[in-house]
């Protein structure tokens, strides 16, 4: 499968991969904005237009736009990051035309009807405050705050329920006018599909989108420090977090290896030092996220507030160990699981049409396959000790959420990774 890729005239780069093995076409446009474009008095915006474009077009209502893609089976939806915003659809083969029509309409012809943004307003208020009533969603908010604090990039993605309820259709659609154009966009799909064609009705659909490129960005600061949000519950919320790197980061593959060897399965040895070995939690995990340029390593565990003493010290000792004690066998496995990853998006057309998306946004090219298993496979043990030793030299961030009064202060966190 090679991906092939068409500038339409005003700018729209449209990606596809296709797949005659399989029945279905996945598509939608991915858009080079989220919450760390936003200013503070636009706080949440990026996700609140995201759920309004659904709300009613020139031609179509709300119930019908639902209404036609459910009449063929299909299925439309979307999501809000820090870096970007998705709009996404998976129909039959048959139906291509649908979708595009259906994705062209909401992001050329939204229209906000105040009842409904009203009504809108008051669902995302109850989404935030789902995330405060779930410690294992709200600590990670609360990481991102305190890795990047007084900065787009550390305010959650929902925004506030102050910001929220001050957003006014005229705030929309300027937001949506300044972000919302041709060179900010990728379209791309992924399935059983003639590029060719896919691009003549895209032409025919997207031919009135703006063109130009906004790229103003706040260069992110990575910071650290602590939070504690002192709560009475049965279990000790618990994240840290430490500067990683970006996807263009000639050590972003190192840190995948490394991040999965420290936490990223059930042989990794967060989960059998801590779970297994000591059932000091039932969750221990580690996880990287990658932004342009920078990223977050995050460690968290869900633990009894008595064991906190005993589960740091192995966190401590882990991540200190990784720096020249790894084996050749957790790297051998850890890059397995990574390729295995890769090959399984090949078998999604979900999951490949948001690759290759993603790849056009950050790198300007789609990346082949072959090329990733290569990097993967480049990864040794010295790129791995480089890399945990450059994170252990990362100030902390150091979340926690529940009963607190067994957690050290941060001081003594950060200590303890310096001492012999």
């Amino acid at each position: 499968m090679t991906a092939k890729i068409t500038t339409l005239e005003n700018g729209l780069r449209v990606v596809t991969e296709a797949n005659p093995h399989v029945e279905t076409v996945s598509c939608g446009v991915w858009i080079d904005v989220g919450t760390r474009y936003e200013t503070a008095d636009q706080h949440g915006i990026s996700h609140l237009l995201e759920h309004m474009v659904f709300k009613g077009t020139k031609t179509r209502n709300a119930s019908q736009i639902v209404r036609e893609i459910e009449a063929v089976g299909g299925h439309l939806n979307a999501y809000t990051s820090r870096e970007h915003t998705s709009y996404y659809c998976r129909i039959l083969k048959n139906d291509v035309g649908l979708a595009l029509d259906l994705l062209a309409d909401i992001l050329l012809n939204s229209q906000f009807p105040e009842s409904e943004l009203e009504r809108e307003r008051e669902v995302v208020l109850q989404e935030i405050g789902q995330v405060h009533d779930t410690p294992d969603d709200q600590i990670f908010d609360d990481l991102q705050t305190t890795a990047f604090p007084d900065q787009a990039l550390g305010r959650p993605i929902l925004g506030t329920e102050k910001t929220v309820t001050s957003f006014t259709a005229d705030n929309l659609r300027d937001y949506m006018a300044s972000h919302y154009s041709a060179g900010n966009m990728i379209l791309a799909a992924a399935g059983n599909l003639d590029h060719e064609r896919f691009c003549g009705l895209a032409e025919e659909r997207f031919a009135q989108l703006a063109r130009g490129r906004n790229t103003t960005l706040q260069k992110a600061r990575y910071h650290g420090g602590e939070m504690r949000a002192g709560k009475k519950l049965e279990q000790l919320h618990l994240a840290l977090g430490f500067e990683s790197c970006s996807y263009l980061d000639p050590d972003y593959y190192a840190v995948q290896v490394y991040t999965t060897i420290l936490g990223g399965g059930m042989s990794s040895r967060l989960f059998q030092e801590v779970r297994e070995k000591r059932g000091l939690s039932y969750s221990v995990y580690a996880f990287n996220s990658a932004l342009r340029e920078t990223g977050l390593l995050s460690i968290y565990a869900g633990t009894g507030p008595e064991h906190v003493s005993k589960l740091l010290p192995i966190v401590v000792t882990e991540m200190k160990a990784l720096t020249d004690g790894v084996t050749e066998d957790e790297i051998l496995s850890a890059k397995a699981q990574l390729k295995a990853g890769l090959l399984r998006c090949l078998e999604s057309t979900s999951s490949r049409s948001e690759q290759i998306a993603r790849q056009m946004l950050i790198f300007g090219r789609v990346l082949a396959t072959k090329e990733l298993v290569e990097n993967v496979n480049a990864v040794d043990k010295n790129a791995v000790n480089k890399i945990a030793a450059r994170i252990l030299n990362s100030p902390i961030s150091l979340v926690g959420i529940g009963d607190m009064g067994g957690v050290p202060t941060l001081a003594k966190v950060q200590e303890s990774f310096f001492r012999s």
